[in-house]
């Protein structure tokens, strides 16, 4: 049996890109170290020398430094083949790895913009008149994908690589709407235009691996101190 790799983690717990790095370890069940980066502060050289663009994560395996969160959770799929994402010369995984991908691009693609425009918009940003465009395009990106989630994507009763990058936007989107930061009228259609998303982003948000590392109270403080603080900057100009 192989000797399992040695992980250190750089990361932010209110992060949604770096958390996408806890979800996958938890998944493959790899032991790790944490290293916590203050983001509301400048970077500490130690840090920037790490990684010099200064975001989270950083991973170092097996003493080898990666970055950017989307290339750290293909890093773990690829080098623990699992039921996240299978080998792309396994049967069929080339194209359960391109429809993964496809998924992952539409939900930032197609659907995420309209929730961001919303919390972030600095209040100049009609959520009302957002949110038939927000059903709109989960509806037609996203509801035709999941018809066969069982409850994850492509008939998986696990978590996939496709939760696995969504997953900490998704878990988002739902606190958002319970601390009133988006408006009922985003979600309030969907269990009847969109049941098969909406079934999933329940499973999604429910998950252990998804809610490990989720300070929901300390995320939504952090993100209204951010909306507030543009929106006086906007003020300003």
């Amino acid at each position: 049996m192989a000797a399992a790799p040695k992980i250190k983690l750089y990361t932010s717990h209110l992060c949604p890109w770096a958390h996408r790095a806890h979800i996958a370890l938890a998944e493959l069940d790899l032991p790790y170290e944490e290293e916590i980066i203050d983001l509301s502060v400048p970077r500490t050289p130690e840090y920037l020398a790490i990684n010099p663009r200064g975001l989270v994560p950083t991973i170092s395996y097996n003493g080898e430094l990666v970055t950017e969160s989307g290339i750290v959770a293909q890093l773990l799929a690829d080098a623990h083949p699992s039921h996240l994402l299978p080998p792309s010369n396994a049967e069929g995984g080339a194209l359960r790895r391109a429809r993964t991908s496809f998924f992952v691009d539409a939900y930032f693609s197609k659907v995420s913009s309209f929730s961001t425009k919303v919390v972030y918009g600095a209040g100049d940003v009609d959520a009302e008149a957002l949110a038939p465009q927000f059903v709109e395009a989960v509806v037609k990106e996203l509801e035709p994908l999941l018809q066969d989630a069982a409850p994850f994507f492509g008939g998986s009763e696990k978590l996939t690589q496709a939760e696995v990058l969504t997953g900490s936007f998704i878990i988002r989107l739902l606190a958002f709407r319970r601390a009133g930061l988006l408006p009922e009228s985003f979600f309030a259609p969907l269990p009847e235009k969109a049941p098969a998303f909406w079934k999933w982003a329940q499973a999604v948000a429910a998950h252990p691996s998804v809610t490990r590392v989720f300070p929901e109270e300390r995320i939504i403080e952090g993100t209204k101190a951010r909306a507030a603080k543009l929106k006086a900057e906007k003020a300003k100009n």
